[in-house]
Parts: C-alpha cells; sequence; structure tokens
C-alpha cells in the first residue's frame, strides 16, 4: 500500500507541475513579486513594510489559484475523463488513491512555493527605493536575473535536444536556482563584500526570522486550502471547485470576526467550526506592527491545521467512496 501511495503521489506531482496553467501562475506571481518594490514605492507611510504585505497577500492568492487548478487538473479531470478507472480497477483502494493525489499536490505546491518565496524574499532584502540616495541591490538583481535565464535556457535548451517538458523542467530548475541565488545574497552585501549568513537574520530586529514563520504559516493555509480543493473536487468540475475554494479562501479570513460579532447565533458557530480560520496563519498585520510572532501560537496553528487537512482528507475519501466513475 505504502507503494502505492508513493507512486500516485510521484506521478500526481509530475502532472501538476506539467500543467501549463501551473507555469503561467509562476510566472505571473513571480513578475507581481519584482514590481511589487515599484507599486509599494508610491505610499505614505512605511514603504517596505507596504511591500512585505502586499507580497504575502500574493503569495496566498497565487497558492489558493495553484491548489484549485491543480486539484481539478489530477482529480476531477480524470473522473471526467474516466481515466480514474485505469488506477482504480486495479488492487488500488479508493483512500490510497485519494491521499496520494494529495501527497502530489501538495509537493507540487511546495515546489512552487518556494520559488515564488525564495523571489520574495530578494526584493524584501533589496527593498524600496524610497529616496534618490538609496543604493540598488546589484547583487540582488544579478543572481535573481541569471536565476531565471538559467533556468529558461536549461529547460528550453532540454526541450529541444532530449523532449524534457518544458514546463516541469523550468519550475524544478527555477526553484532550485532561484534558492542558491537568495542564499548567495545572504552571504554577499549590497556593495559586493562578503559578509557573514546571520547577518541578514540579525539587521532590522531580526525581521527576517518572523517573516519566516509567517511564510510557514502561509504555507500551511496553502496546504488547508489544498484540502479543501481535494475534496471539493471529488465531487465537482474545476469552475465550481474554484469557486468553492475562493468562497472558503474569503470567509476563513473573517471567520474569526463573524464569530466575535455573532457568537450567539447557532449558525454563525457552525460556521466557524466548519469554515479553516484562516486569519491564524494570516500574519502580515502582526510584522508590519512591529510584533513578534510567538513559537507557541506557531506550534498551535500548525496543530490546528494538521487536524482540519485530516478532516478534509477523511470527507474526501467518504465522497470519493461513494462516487460513480465508471
Amino acid at each position: 500500500m505504502f507503494q502505492q501511495l508513493l507512486t500516485i503521489s510521484r506521478n500526481t506531482f509530475i502532472e501538476s507541475i506539467r500543467q501549463p496553467v501551473f507555469v503561467v501562475l509562476l510566472i505571473a506571481g513571480t513578475i507581481f513579486l519584482w514590481l511589487n518594490s515599484q507599486l509599494a514605492s508610491y505610499t505614505l507611510e512605511d514603504d517596505n513594510k507596504m511591500m512585505i504585505d502586499l507580497g504575502l497577500s500574493m503569495l496566498l492568492l497565487i497558492g489558493l489559484l495553484l491548489s484549485a487548478f491543480s486539484a481539478t487538473g489530477v482529480l476531477s479531470a480524470e473522473i471526467e475523463n474516466r481515466t480514474v478507472l485505469t488506477v482504480v480497477s486495479k488492487p488500488v483502494s479508493r483512500p490510497v488513491f485519494v491521499l496520494g493525489k494529495f501527497g502530489g499536490v501538495a509537493a507540487a505546491l511546495a515546489i512552487g512555493y518556494t520559488a515564488m518565496v525564495m523571489t520574495y524574499l530578494l526584493t524584501v532584502r533589496h527593498e524600496v527605493l524610497q529616496t534618490a540616495s538609496d543604493q540598488v541591490d546589484w547583487p540582488v538583481l544579478t543572481f535573481a536575473a541569471l536565476a531565471f535565464l538559467i533556468a529558461v535556457a536549461i529547460a528550453t535548451t532540454g526541450n529541444y535536444l532530449y523532449n524534457w517538458v518544458f514546463t516541469s523542467s523550468f519550475i524544478f530548475l527555477y526553484a532550485v536556482l532561484n534558492t542558491i541565488a537568495y542564499l548567495l545574497v545572504l552571504v554577499i552585501a549590497k556593495g559586493w563584500q562578503f559578509q557573514s549568513i546571520t547577518t541578514e537574520f540579525t539587521i532590522h530586529g531580526g525581521q527576517l526570522v518572523q517573516l519566516l514563520i509567517a511564510l510557514l504559516m502561509l504555507f500551511e493555509a496553502i496546504i488547508v486550502l489544498s484540502a479543501v480543493a481535494i475534496a471539493a473536487s471529488t465531487r465537482l468540475g474545476q469552475v465550481m471547485t474554484l469557486v468553492i475554494c475562493i468562497a472558503v479562501f474569503l470567509l476563513g479570513l473573517v471567520s474569526d470576526s463573524i464569530y466575535h460579532q455573532y457568537g450567539d447565533n447557532f449558525f454563525a458557530q457552525l460556521f466557524y467550526w466548519l469554515i479553516p480560520n484562516l486569519q491564524y496563519l494570516w500574519q502580515a498585520d502582526a510584522l508590519t506592527a512591529g510584533h513578534s510572532i510567538p513559537v507557541c501560537h506557531l506550534l498551535l496553528v500548525s496543530g490546528y491545521c494538521v487536524l482540519y487537512v485530516a478532516a478534509m482528507l477523511f470527507l474526501s475519501i467518504s465522497l470519493f467512496q461513494t462516487r460513480e466513475v465508471g
């Protein structure tokens, strides 16, 4: 059973990152993150705080779209095309099939999220040029551009010479090279001088450490949304799955507020327990206000995410067990 789970997860992972919409969303998010430093430069307050807030918002939005499209591409599309019969007709149980699909989608989201997070961290290191005297961070621009161009060049060459799939090759290469680019800027200062790798973690009151914790919690929110997408895609098509994911996303950001305002109402309480509380995972306000994120909070919300994902997977298995696929 474990081997079957790994096989389905691996195939789902490859299917997910091969989807054209996956690489389109990834590139679109990357472009926005680079334009983010320009968009944030017109505020009347701290431009860098606005850049951090906008970047986190874009990461969550792209993560939502990747979750919905990936889940429907590997599950509901197979059900509609009846290609799922080739798997469930073999000695593969339906629970293993659903869990394998979720594992593959989660892995695809992890590599896509890693690529965008590295771009985001590079923009945070560069900062917004708020005055004419601010210097351009050339190491950031150089290594970021090289990571993108080398990934495109290798993926294109591999596609032409060895029939590699461009989308999956580019996504994997870009995630790896972008990570290397960020590791390089950790040890190279703006003026191309070498610095200790701990320097970036200690300046600005240790803001980078808090940002990394917030990014981890944001990924947990994306995994929660992917579990919702898997559950919806067992019964619904791509459009309705996307609608449900967007609805859960929007309601999850305000569920806590609704509960505190209408907590006496039975339906408000039911709504609060059913909809994932994404406000627990959204730490942009705490970062922009200069507050630290307690480790106990991270552990508690991580446990909450594990339980919610498990509940969604149980629901997915239940829905898929009685789904006619023939």
